[in-house]
């Protein structure tokens, strides 16, 4: 599993590769926690590369309803069909039938995860932490059966039993029950090591010296007090802009003119002052050692 993630992109420890594998074998959802833009969708992503299979992703949010995230009626064609009954007439039970039938559902993306005939697919619910309690309860029901009923249709059960992660940044505690029904991952924020082979992985054009600079300013940037720490996301995007403006060495013009990269709240940016910027390009052009 690790040399297949490899493959498709993915720079995968053993714990990372080992929680994949098992989540695959076991039938059991994973669900991941880290901070932001270590890598935890993309877990979900490589995993539908490595089975060849469909990605099905839901994203979570504040105020996310089981209607959004399971089914809705289309209410539109139900009206119209409806319309058209009346000018040709018909038997009403009948007419309920057809417009109450599986062909004027709207399957979101729970339902599809459950009806796919294709094969099992990889299910992303990604940052649960964002919906609320009552949501949280119901995927678990999802999650435990994998069947959902709908008053009109009855109970439908999983043609294949999807591989499911949920990712989590932490921003409010998942329950106790939803993770004893999952396997469990945190995702650190990568090593030097790690973070120059993702860099090299998915920016290849970047040189050598220059993938070593960014990822020793990377790690000595982390160290700082930072309300949003950059992740290995905005490693690649940095790794990527650098490029763009033809660059092949760090320097304090480079960081200048594309903090923006790396740094998303204003006051991370206001509080690394010159002298901190400086001494950052100083420490990823001389390779110091860092803690």
């Amino acid at each position: 599993m690790q040399e297949a993630m490899e493959r498709h992109g993915y720079i995968a420890e053993p714990a990372i590769a080992t929680a994949a594998y098992l989540a695959t074998e076991m039938r059991k959802p994973l669900l991941v926690e880290g901070d932001a833009g270590v890598g935890k969708t993309e877990i979900a992503k490589v995993l539908s590369r490595v089975l060849d299979t469909e990605l099905i992703r839901l994203q979570c949010y504040e105020g996310l309803d089981v209607n959004t995230a399971l089914y809705e009626w289309n209410y539109q064609r139900q009206l119209l069909r409806l319309k058209m009954a009346e000018r040709d007439g018909g038997d009403p039970a009948a007419l309920e039938n057809v417009i109450f039938g599986r062909d004027y559902l709207l399957e979101r993306p729970l339902l599809r995860a459950i009806t796919r005939r294709e094969g099992p697919p990889v299910l992303l619910v990604d940052e649960v932490d964002r919906a609320d309690d009552g949501f949280e309860a119901f995927l678990l029901e999802v999650l435990s059966d994998f069947q959902v009923t709908i008053p009109e249709l009855g109970t439908i059960v999983a043609e294949h039993i999807p591989y499911v992660v949920l990712t989590s940044n932490r921003t409010r505690e998942i329950g106790d029950a939803l993770r004893r029904r999952c396997l469990y991952l945190y995702v650190e924020h990568p090593s030097l090591e790690k973070e120059v082979r993702i860099i090299r992985t998915r920016v290849p054009e970047v040189g050598e010296r220059l993938a070593a600079e960014i990822g020793r300013f990377m790690q000595a940037l982390r160290g700082r007090r930072l309300s949003k720490p950059p992740g290995a996301a905005e490693t690649v995007d940095w790794a990527r802009a650098l490029m763009s403006l033809h660059r092949d060495r760090l320097d304090r013009e480079a960081v200048e003119e594309t903090l923006g990269c790396i740094l998303k709240d204003p006051h991370d940016v206001a509080e690394l002052g010159d002298a901190d910027r400086t001494s950052l390009v100083e420490l990823a052009l001389a390779g110091a050692s860092l803690a």
